[in-house]
């Protein structure tokens, strides 16, 4: 048999902190996935077959150009990568807000139609190169 689970109401009132802010800690374990994105690109199937050891890919970013930072796949951030240890990371530069989120995923969504939409307009896309 299936076990019942039971929800609890929870209280508007209760999830604010004495200072009005929104209380976090109940979710603040919640493992989320962040990804910084350099750029993006169209290629053909021929040209990703193409790929070898030192082919270069040429993205829709302009170097040194701030980058997105990804939770859940939704960008919430921009910022300039950093050395750090000897391992990449992220200087955030600017949080998103709320509007502006919404923007940028709309624009990733418009451009990921565009990419798997084979009857645009060739102008609207940035194809990549393979160099090799």
């Amino acid at each position: 048999m299936a076990e019942e689970i039971t929800y609890e109401q929870l209280d508007a009132s209760a999830s604010r902190a004495p200072d009005g802010e929104v209380d976090l800690r109940r979710i603040s374990g919640i493992p989320m996935e962040l990804s910084v994105e350099i750029g993006r690109t169209q290629m053909t199937v021929g040209e990703t077959l193409a790929l070898r050891a030192g082919s270069i890919v040429t993205l829709d970013r302009f170097a040194g150009e701030p980058v997105d930072l990804l939770v859940n796949g939704t960008p919430i951030a921009t910022g300039e990568v950093v050395i750090v240890d000897d391992k990449f990371g992220l200087r955030v530069s600017k949080i998103l807000e709320e509007g502006e989120i919404e923007q940028e995923d709309a624009s990733q969504k418009a451009a990921q139609a565009t990419a798997s939409d084979p009857t645009a307009p060739a102008g609207e896309t940035s194809p990549g190169s393979a160099e090799g």
